[in-house]
């Protein structure tokens, strides 16, 4: 059982629920720390107990409004750091910025680079996140990262279905075949098929044609996020022109943004099945279509084997059954 002598659990604006979980299977109680914002957007975060010499875990998704939600955790190491802390580890379940990764044209910024100099700069020693836009993220942080994933947590779930129909687990784009091949290799007997799509411009993407055979088949399309979802009801339209029986769509961040509620409501997807790294939008809580599992678990796990030094790679074991 982990000790609150020397762990403290700070929740900032974005996963407070989350973290409630969190502490809940740590069998300690969420700090108290004061996050306030003044009429100009300035913030002020102040934590209300000792964090001398203790091992801090900061749980904050850098979700919408994803600059302030960063400024918070940046402001939140500080201040812990200067009331002498031993240890900070931010537990960012959804990582912002992700999608800047490289300079896909010139004259691009790699902001995700830019957000890791931020974090290590603001003085994080560690940094958990779960299911980066891209893997090589991990290389722009100088100081330990653990990138979890979602998928066996989302294979689980598909088993316990019992799916009678052949399934494929179809990757929404090129970039996600890995994601893919990983879910189908958590569902037996499961093949994989890749939707061939161009982005034309950011949150709009044309589906091109596909690659595999979806024909009388149960389709699950596995992405790490859902943004507007435009993306998603192009390739859920392609899979069932190309004859599969039902389709089912999973991802680990559920942005949402705009349409995208509406969009999966009105489409003829069976089930999107996100988890709780960003917490759900209102709106979308009263849409049967979208089901929600959590990370909560997961996570404790995680801040449980850094606190004792045991591998974190074991974690994924708890999601064989």
């Amino acid at each position: 059982m982990m000790s609150e002598k020397n762990t403290v659990v700070f929740a900032l604006s974005s996963n407070i629920e989350l973290a409630d979980e969190i502490c809940g299977h740590l069998n300690i109680n969420r700090g108290k720390i004061d996050v306030r914002h003044f009429a100009d957007g300035e913030i002020l975060i102040e934590p209300l107990e000792s964090v001398r010499g203790k091992h801090v875990y900061i749980i904050q998704s850098t979700c919408a409004p994803v600059s302030e939600t960063y400024m918070e955790v940046l402001i939140a190491i500080d201040a812990c750091h200067r009331a002498s802390a031993d240890e900070i580890t931010i537990v960012m379940p959804y990582y912002g910025y992700a999608r800047q990764d490289r300079k896909a044209r010139a004259r691009q910024p790699i902001s995700s680079k830019l957000m890791a100099n931020l974090l290590t700069t603001a003085g994080a020693d560690r940094v958990v996140t779960i299911d980066l836009h891209a893997p090589q993220i991990q290389g722009f942080f100088d100081i330990p990262t653990d990138d979890l994933t979602a998928v066996a947590m989302i294979g689980q779930y598909y088993r316990a279905k019992d799916f009678t129909d052949e399934i494929v687990v179809v990757s929404p784009d090129h970039g996600g075949a890995t994601r893919a091949r990983k879910l189908s290799d958590t569902i037996p007997n499961s093949t994989i098929a890749i939707i061939d799509k161009r982005r034309t411009k950011p949150n709009v993407a044309e589906a091109m044609n596909l690659i595999g055979d979806v024909n009388g088949k149960i389709a699950i399309v596995i992405d790490d996020m859902v943004d507007t979802a435009g993306s998603l009801m192009g390739g859920i339209d392609m899979l069932y022109e190309k004859g599969a029986k039902e389709v089912y769509a999973a991802c680990t961040h559920g942005i949402l943004s705009g349409p995208a509620v509406e969009r999966i409501a009105n489409s003829q997807i069976k089930e999107l099945l996100i988890t709780n790294t960003i917490p759900l939008r209102e709106e979308a809580k009263h849409v049967e279509k979208i089901k929600q599992i959590s990370v909560g678990y997961m996570l404790a796990k995680a801040i449980e084997a850094i606190q004792d030094h045991t591998p974190v790679s074991t974690l994924f074991d708890l999601f064989n059954d």
